[in-house]
Formats: C-alpha cells, structure tokens, sequence
C-alpha cells in the first residue's frame, strides 16, 4: 500500500504529531503510577501485637508502679532475632519478672506465646494507611499482599489479549477511549471499597484497562507517524513511563493514605476520557480495513491541522484509490491469531517477539517491583528509577536509529543478563560494585522496554500489528507474574535467583539477532508486504554475493 506516501502529503511530523503525542503520552505518566501504585498503597509498615497494657488506657491505668512503655512493651511482647518486638506473636500473660534491670527474655517458649488474637498496632510514621494495615494483610494473611499485586498484573495480560483483538476488529481510538474510562471508573471505585476482594476485582478492571490504554497509545503514535520519525515517537512514549516514575514517587510521598492515592491517581482519566474523543482514528487502519470514506475524512482533517489544507482538500476517494494498489480483500480483513501462527514467516516472528517481552517483563518485574526489599526511602528509590531511566532511554534513540533495530534489542536483553550474571560472582561485601551492576541492568532494560515496542511494531502488518503487539503483551505480563516466584528459588541458594534472571534476558537476545532488520523500512500494511519485503530481502543477498564472486573473477 502507498500510505506512507498519503500520510506524507497531509504531514508526517507536523502540529499534528506534537499535539498527538501530547495527548497521548501525558495518560502514560499516569498509567505507570497505577502500575507502581502498590509498592505504596500496599507497603507493609513496621507492625506488633495489639496488647491491653499499652493500648488499652483503661489497664494502663491498673499497672501497677511507673514502667515505661518500652518495659510494658517488653513484658508483652517477646523480641525477634532483630531485638525488634515479634510481629506476629505476644506472650499468653505479662512477663513481669522481664521487667527487673539487666532481665533479658531468654527462659521464654512459643507455649508461652499466642497469635495476636486482638489484632494488631501500625507504625504509621511514614504512611497513615495502606491497604495492609486496613485489611490486616500481614503474618498469616500476608500472602494476600503479593496476591492483590499478581492479581493486577493476571489483569494487564488478559486486557492484552483482549484490547488487541478488540483494536485490530473495532479501532484503536475506540479502545482508547472506552480504556480511559473503564481505568477512571474501575479505579475510582477501588479506592472507595471496604472489602479485600472486590478491592482485588476493581483493580483487576484497572490492570485490563491499562493494557488497552499502553498497546493503542503506542499503535497511534506509530500509524500517523513517518518512518524517520518512529523511533522519536515511540521514545517519547517510553520517556513517558519514565517521568511516571519520577512521579510515582512525587505524588506517593505528598499522599500517605492508600485512599486518596489510589484516588489521585485514577480521577484524571476522567479527562482523558473526555478529550480523547478528539483524537482521531488511525487512518492507516482505516484504509486498510476498507473504511474508506472515514479515512479520507481523517486524512483531511491532520492536513487541516498540519498546515496542509490544500493538500488534503485534494485528496478525494479516486486519489485513495490509484494510491492503495493493494487494498486487501474481505479475507485479508478478517485475519487474527490462526493468521499468525499458521504463516511459517509470522509464526517465527511471533514467537521470538514474545521472547523479547517475556525476557523485559520477567526480569525487570522480578527485579525491580518490591522496592521495600531494597532501601528504607522507597519514594527516592521509586523517583531514581525513573531518572536513570531518561538517558538509558534517549540514547537508545539514537542507537537505533544508527545500529538498526535488529542489534539493539539483542544488546539491549544481552547486557542486563549479563550484568545480573556478573553479580552471582561479586562477593555481598563489595556492596557498591553490586548495586553498580544492578543499575546498570535495569537501565539496559529499560532500553529493552523502548525497542521491544518498535521492534514488534515494525515486524507485523496493520492487519495483525495490535494482535500480534497484544500477545507481546501477554508474554510480559506472563513473565511478570512469574519473575517474583524465582525469588523461592533462594531457599536452595543465594546465586541461583540471579541465575535465571540473568540467563533469560541472554537467550532472548540471542534469539532477536534472527529477526528482519526493519529500520527504515515503510509500515506493512498486508500480509503481502511482509512477503514482498522477504523477496526483496533475499534478491538483494542473492544481488550481493554475486558481486562478491565477480569481484574474485
């Protein structure tokens, strides 16, 4: 199809793209922070047993001499191997004989201790609540917590599935559209809720609606963009999840009840919702579906907005129609996911797309989400995050723009495995060699995060493009969901962990090394295209070793 030649006309990097991307990649900032919400809204505060003689004012009254809270404290709470008091345990009756000088808690057995049948009391010093401390989600429910966060991603990889389908049959703007709302509504509601599953199923909502929303922002800023300016765009869409970042941990640290966060962050797709409507359909998509009357009207309209309004009034049905040689029939229209795996080329590049994903998605997730984990100020940790994001991202721009997309994913997956490898060999002690590795790998994943999302665009025709993208989706968010159960895997050793979090991201990018090179390459719009561009591909390799056997005669 001839539309990188009609989009050319009406502008291909004009007004029109700036307030495109504005429009788009200010929602993703917001996106990630219902992404990193519950490293926060789900934070486990410092917590003991609820006991009567320091909680109750009443028994305080009935103690009797002048003890402290600290020896009421000891005298009911036994201490753990930290000398902190035990979280989930308290003596059967006060130990008053504690209470005496130089007393240590040493005669002590479980027999003399009981769970804390009357609940328990939150260090509220950092956050006023989150939804631990609402819902008791700690010593025999604490694997609630982990629960509610691998319920949200299962949601993210089912709205992946579904919202690709959804975009490639129905449009991507209306996705789009139905996404911000089901994200405002669903989150909404979730911060209002009293009880922990429906708290679970409106955030599950959410996660669906996030997919739609990361999947179509990403596929309209690639089909109204030009070839050259791709990579531009969709390294702005990658530096939104940056600034999210940043944000993340701004807005987390000036609202410290789970609530209200949870809240904040969910009432301004209210209006994206809104505005979204402006926001035209792909016209690409359009065109390639045969809604042709639609495609001209949007056609025109980007040419009004770029400047171009001669150019696009000269645009009429019979102009579309000599330029689109190869408009695709009624069967080519009706393509899905038999389509890409029935194809041998497709099905290969399916496949190794969705490594890609796995890899990014299960090595950062495993690595990265439990920020507690990894310092005591997880709002500076959560803002890093996001800082040293900006330069890994920007310079992965240019590199791809430079090496081709083709090697900068394999670098991009191969240094985080390696650097993670590298540290199953640095000794715990050279504490700054390890956290240097470490930052180092998570920056290059973040580059992954950039050129997995052109790489897979780029591989698959506007036909199957948000299919084969929603798949992509799927894998991450599959191997988000198992990256943190390596973590069990420390029971049998500390390196081998970081073992498999380093090996996959390696395989993946050995593998992306046997994908097409697509820089520079137009759009494929057909499953046509893709064959054409394999022909070509081969007469030019074919083209280049006879000159080299000529050269030798």
């Amino acid at each position: 199809m001839a539309f990188p030649e009609l989009l050319d006309r009406v502008g291909g990097l004009g007004r029109f793209q700036l307030l495109q991307t504005v429009a788009l990649v200010t929602p993703i900032l917001w996106v990630t922070t219902q992404n990193m919400l519950e490293n926060f809204s789900a934070a486990v505060p410092r917590h003991r047993c609820w006991v009567s003689l320091l909680d109750n004012s009443t028994a305080q009254a009935s103690v009797p001499g002048d003890f402290g809270p600290d020896v009421l404290l000891a005298i009911s709470v036994p201490p753990g191997p930290d000398q902190q008091p035990l979280q989930c345990r308290r003596f059967r009756q006060p130990q008053w004989q504690l209470a005496e000088p130089n007393t240590t808690a040493t005669n002590w057995s479980d027999a003399d201790t009981e769970p804390c049948e009357d609940g328990w009391v939150y260090d509220n010093s950092t956050f006023m609540s989150t939804i631990v401390t609402t819902w008791d989600l700690v010593c025999d429910s604490q694997a609630l917590r982990p629960m509610a966060q691998s319920i949200y991603l299962a949601g993210i990889l089912v709205g992946a599935a579904v919202c690709g389908h959804a975009s490639d049959r129905f449009g991507r703007r209306k996705v789009l559209t139905w996404s911000y709302f089901l994200v405002a509504v669903s989150g909404t509601t979730a911060a209002f809720i009293p009880t922990f599953p429906l708290y679970c199923l409106f955030r599950f909502l959410v996660a669906s609606a996030v997919a739609g929303i990361m999947m179509n922002t990403a596929s309209l800023l690639m089909e109204w963009t030009s070839s050259q300016a791709r990579p531009l765009m969709m390294t702005l869409n990658a530096l939104g999840f940056s600034f999210g970042q940043v944000l993340t941990g701004s807005v987390a640290y000036g609202v410290r009840r789970w609530r209200m966060l949870q809240l904040a962050v969910s009432a301004p797709f209210f209006l994206y919702f809104v505005y979204s409507w402006w926001l035209p359909e792909s016209a690409r998509w359009l065109l390639t579906v045969g809604k042709m009357d639609q495609g001209l009207r949007e056609l025109q309209r980007v040419a009004a907005i770029n400047r171009k309004k001669a150019e696009g009034d000269s645009l009429t049905m019979e102009v579309l129609r000599s330029a689109i040689q190869e408009e695709p029939s009624g069967d080519q229209t009706r393509t899905g996911l038999g389509t890409l795996l029935r194809i041998p080329g497709l099905r290969f590049r399916t496949f190794i797309s969705m490594l890609c994903w796995f890899a990014f998605g299960f090595t950062f997730y495993g690595l990265a989400l439990d920020l507690q984990a990894l310092g005591s100020n997880i709002f500076l940790l959560q803002a890093l995050i996001g800082i040293v994001d900006l330069p890994v991202k920007t310079g992965s721009l240019l590199l791809l723009s430079r090496l081709g997309r083709r090697l900068c994913q394999a670098s991009s997956l191969v240094l985080p495995g390696l650097c993670i490898l590298a540290n199953t060999l640095v000794p715990h002690e050279m504490v700054v060699l390890r956290s240097s590795l470490a930052v180092l790998g998570l920056g290059s994943l973040g580059a992954a995060f950039t050129c997995v999302t052109i790489f897979s665009s780029e591989l698959f025709p506007t036909v199957l493009r948000m299919t084969a993208v929603g798949l992509g989706q799927v894998a991450a968010r599959a191997g988000a969901i198992l990256g943190p159960l390596v973590r069990l895997l420390g029971i049998y050793g500390s390196w081998l962990p970081l073992l498999v979090y380093g090996a996959v991201p390696v395989l993946s990018g050995v593998a992306a090394l046997f994908l097409p090179e697509t820089k520079n390459l137009p759009l494929p719009d057909t499953i046509q295209d893709i064959q054409k561009q394999s022909v070509k591909k081969a007469a030019q390799d074919t083209a280049g070793s006879s000159v080299l056997r000529s050269t030798r005669l």
